[in-house]
């Protein structure tokens, strides 16, 4: 078994950059990190089958059938309900958290703590102060740190942020980005359900709330709808931007004071819209100029000549020479085509990527980057929970990342945090 020295020496860098040392264990070739997933259904099905070729010690879910499943596929690990029990074992190297959004933090944060190398699934985080806290701890813990966009380092989005980075279309002044979730995938833009059913005898409800208060099991949150419940989930911003405004931040290095105004149907206390039109309106940045978002969700659109060279869950970004359409998991096109014909790209400089997971897990071994590290993933997660901020006070919020706070509206400063249940704080 592993010692806790050993687990000292896996540190690694939290930027992505050059590694920030090299670690004092030299892994051998056939040694395997030993692993404890959280969450085993479901996306964190895919995770953990991405885990399948390290030493998987430890798995948890609060549902016992799909936990049942699971150790089927790895008899030698041991099986908890709680992550809390699990992340406190002593032989643990790194721990994949894919549980429900307002699990996040929780769960990772005490794994940070303890020095554990960390995947988890997006958004990083249930809040933007979340955010915040577990960006700082995985920097004091200098722990390898990937989270889930697995699209990250997709070739066309490289090839995207490098036509970006040179300027094929000059300054871009818009990005344009539009999902058709929630849609059919999940509902939002209901009122809490009055009936109380019995829980299911596979399931441990308490916890699956976790952090958040206590309330009544209902088949309207559990497998999957969660995500549009407000207590639970971070919505279709929360889930698709993280994945589709990734090289837009990338590239054109969003960042600093924002403003952002998000319009969709009157606001509800427990779910998210059922469409939502958020502006985010960045400033000048280094020698990048101010650039306005748009993020289209649901059944919103965006206006006609603008769908009309965009892809459903994909991006249009205008610049001052042209623009570039991309969809998610494609290749960018350069508009108008006519305009373009011939054009040279730039040679291609940022490396490919082994593989989302495998990325994260070399980085546990040997210190090297990996692409969505939380120093990236934090600050990115901030930006997009924002424009739900501004939905739910029906208002233009001003946000100064300097201070984590939002000048201009108390009521949407109050969001930024939440309660936890005791128990479950940070």
């Amino acid at each position: 078994m592993m010692t806790t020295n050993r687990r000292q020496f896996l540190k690694t860098s939290a930027v992505f950059s050059a590694p920030l040392f090299v670690p004092d264990h030299v892994w051998g070739a056939n040694e395997r990190l030993h692993v404890g997933v959280v969450g085993v259904a479901g996306r964190g099905g895919s995770n953990l089958a991405a885990m399948a070729g390290e030493q998987v010690v430890a798995l948890c879910d609060v549902d016992r059938q799909r936990l049942g499943t699971a150790h089927e596929r790895f008899p030698g690990a041991e099986t908890y309900e709680d992550y809390r029990q699990l992340i406190e074992r002593k032989d643990l190297d790194a721990v994949v958290v894919s549980t429900p959004d307002h699990n996040h933090a929780p769960a990772t944060m005490r794994a940070l703590k303890r020095g554990l190398h960390v995947y988890c699934e997006k958004p990083l985080t249930h809040t933007v102060e979340e955010a915040r806290l577990i960006a700082q701890e995985a920097a004091k813990q200098n722990v390898a740190t990937q989270m889930g966009t697995q699209n990250h380092q997709h070739p066309g989005y490289l090839r995207l942020v490098e036509l970006l980075e040179k300027k094929a279309i000059g300054d871009v002044k818009q990005a344009h980005i539009v999902t058709d979730r929630p849609g059919r995938w999940w509902p939002q833009g209901l009122d809490q359900p009055a009936e109380k059913p019995s829980v299911p005898g596979n399931l441990n409800w308490d916890l699956w709330l976790g952090p958040a208060d206590e309330r009544a099991y209902h088949p309207a949150y559990v497998p999957f709808k969660w995500r549009g419940w407000w207590d639970f989930g971070c919505g279709a911003i929360g889930d698709m931007a993280i994945h589709l405004m990734d090289p837009t931040v990338w590239a054109l290095q969003l960042g600093g004071p924002v403003k952002v105004t998000s319009d969709g149907p009157a606001a509800n206390s427990h779910t998210g819209p059922t469409w939502m039109i958020t502006r985010f309106e960045f400033g000048q940045r280094g020698d990048l100029p101010p650039v306005e978002v748009f993020w289209y969700e649901g059944t919103a659109k965006p206006a006609a000549e603008i769908a009309a060279e965009m892809p459903m869950n994909g991006s249009l970004f205008i610049g001052s020479e042209g623009r570039i359409a991309i969809q998610h998991g494609g290749q960018p096109i350069l508009l108008p085509e006519d305009k373009f014909e011939g054009f040279v790209p730039p040679k291609p400089y940022l490396e490919d990527s082994p593989g989302h997971h495998q990325q994260w897990i070399q980085a546990c071994k040997t210190g090297s980057p990996t692409g969505s590290n939380f120093a990236y993933a934090g600050p990115f997660t901030e930006t997009v929970l924002l424009g739900n901020i501004a939905h739910r006070v029906g208002a233009t919020i001003h946000y100064d990342p300097a201070k984590m706070k939002i000048t201009n509206n108390r009521e949407a400063n109050a969001l930024l945090r939440k309660p936890y249940r005791k128990g479950w704080e940070l």
